[in-house]
């Protein structure tokens, strides 16, 4: 079962292209572009970033045991490190 979308403000491109950097960097695959689906650690979300300042997040798979506000709190705090 997916989770509800999670919308994140205030993602400029210097900050969308830092967070993908650091996912891909914990081993997610994030594919180009402003739309998609990343995969990794059991995780499966998509994301559409409208290309200024707008990111939402939709959790469509997970690992049983972990609940949807923890995914998408990780989620966040990459995107946190990035806005600093």
């Amino acid at each position: 079962m997916g989770c509800r979308p999670v919308t994140i403000k205030d993602v400029t491109p210097e900050v969308f292209n830092c967070m993908k950097k650091k996912l891909q960097g914990a081993g997610i695959h994030v594919p180009p572009g402003k739309k998609g689906e990343l995969s990794g650690s059991g995780v499966v979300a998509d994301y559409d970033w409208d290309g200024e300042s707008k990111l939402t997040v939709t959790i469509t798979e997970k690992p049983f045991i972990v609940g949807c506000s923890a995914v998408a709190g990780k989620i966040k705090n990459f995107v946190k490190e990035c806005q600093k």
